[in-house]
């Protein structure tokens, strides 16, 4: 998956790889350019040893020249244009040392050897437990739980399949309340399928931007937050309460709220959210009420 994600051409384009030329090879002498940091960083940040993994400066630079030449066939140069392609002629020669470790293989099987190390690296699994817990359990996972999830990561060789399985045998992920509030995303699609939407899907790019998570418009290469300070605040409460009543005018005017409250929370409602929407002074309010409940935005 590392090594997917690493040469995917949205990853090389966003990240600047493409323009990465190691300074000593022959398109560097030639166009007097040099690297470009910015994919090797987030290698290393995002996507295995984390900010606090234990590398440097030093592991950034080393990382950037072994992936230089990690680019993009070019129309009338190379077969197959717009796929991925790796361009001996900007790749950094010598040896590399990332980590601790040398690499001189040689051409693209340095950049690819470096990537399966970085995938096997205990951070890496530490890292990529916190945030499997952290996406799927609570916003601050158990040390226990989390230690866990990193020596499965491991003895499975980054099998995810076995992290799930672990998870989902965990005390910690079925605990009431439930811990995790729900992205604008997921919010959006339970109310949908609470509602059995099928008006214009277009009409849900709106919904979408409106909630605060356009796809594909990330602030950030580390993609949206994952924890509920970072989208709870009270303006993002009230754009999730407007938006409710507005679909439910739209598409749920009929329903029975208490109807849907049992189908939707169950027993996980509190007396208090089920008296709101008993009290409700319409069917369409009692349903807007359930959306908007402390139980329907967490999961």
């Amino acid at each position: 998956m590392l090594l997917a994600a690493t040469k995917h051409l949205a990853m090389i384009l966003y990240l600047d790889n493409a323009l990465s030329i190691g300074p000593n090879s022959r398109a560097g002498r030639y166009l007097d350019r040099g690297l470009n940091e910015n994919l090797a960083r987030e290698v290393l940040e995002l996507h295995t040893l984390g900010v606090d993994g234990g590398y440097g400066q030093p592991d950034v630079l080393a990382l950037a020249k072994l992936i230089t030449g990690w680019s993009l066939a070019r129309p009338g140069r190379q077969p197959n244009p717009g796929e991925f392609h790796f361009h001996d002629r900007a790749h950094e020669p010598g040896a590399k040392v990332l980590l601790g470790n040398t690499y001189d293989q040689g051409g693209i099987d340095e950049g690819e050897a470096a990537l399966l190390a970085l995938a096997r690296h205990p951070a890496t699994a530490r890292h990529i437990a916190l945030k499997f817990a952290r996406h799927f359990v609570a916003d601050e996972p158990t040390k226990a739980l989390v230690s866990d999830l990193a020596g499965i990561f491991t003895e499975t060789d980054g099998d995810l399949l076995a992290l799930a399985e672990a998870v989902i045998d965990r005390a910690e992920a079925w605990q009431a309340p439930h811990a995790k509030y729900k992205t604008p995303y997921e919010f959006a699609l339970s109310v949908l399928r609470v509602t059995s939407f099928s008006d214009n899907a277009k009409r849900l790019v709106g919904s979408f931007n409106e909630l605060g998570q356009l796809p594909f418009r990330a602030p950030s290469p580390a993609g949206w937050p994952d924890v509920a300070a970072a989208r709870a605040g009270p303006d993002a409460v009230v754009r999730r309460a407007e938006w409710s009543f507005a679909v439910v005018r739209r598409v749920a005017g009929g329903a029975k709220p208490l109807r849907l409250l049992d189908m939707t929370l169950g027993p996980l409602a509190s007396a208090r959210t089920r008296e709101a929407i008993e009290r409700a002074e319409s069917s369409a309010r009692g349903v807007a009420l359930l959306f908007v409940s402390p139980e329907f935005q967490r999961r």
